[in-house]
């Protein structure tokens, strides 16, 4: 049974399944920095916009996949996958605004390397929260509705 409720088309279940897209797609979003910043040593400032960039497009078609999945395509992948890149755009500036500040925090406290190694992930949970609510409604409403 809780897998017919997960599935069902009610905002609870979207939402859910919206919530577990977002849990998987910021855990591609943390591996990605860490591996570009950490390993790669580049800047976290510009190893988090590609790392945001690559999880946003596997968000895409998660969530084509498995959240709005009863919505029927009527635009084009290209045309839809836009919309998606202007919504889920917005939400990202929300996102690394809050993940730029917390890391920002860590610079000017002139905090130790234990904690300014793991302020990029502090950073990218609280960012993501608050990118994530403004996705889910905007998303909703714009980019997977009516297709």
């Amino acid at each position: 049974m809780p897998s017919q409720r997960l599935w069902s088309s009610s905002h609870r279940a979207t939402f859910l399944r919206f919530t577990l897209v977002a849990t998987t797609i910021a855990g591609i979003d943390i591996l990605i920095l860490y591996l570009l910043h950490g390993a790669g040593g580049l800047n976290v400032y510009l190893a988090r916009i590609f790392s945001y960039g690559t999880a946003m497009t596997v968000g895409y078609f998660l969530n084509n996949r498995y959240t709005f999945r009863d919505h029927r395509r009527t635009r084009h992948l290209a045309a839809e996958l836009s919309r998606f890149y202007a919504v889920f755009g917005l939400g990202g500036l929300i996102n690394y605004g809050v993940f730029a500040a917390i890391v920002a925090v860590g610079d000017v406290a002139d905090a130790g390397p234990t904690v300014r190694f793991w302020l990029p992930l502090l950073g990218i949970w609280m960012g993501g929260i608050g990118g994530m609510a403004f996705n889910y409604g905007v998303s909703h409403k714009l980019v997977f509705h009516n297709r």
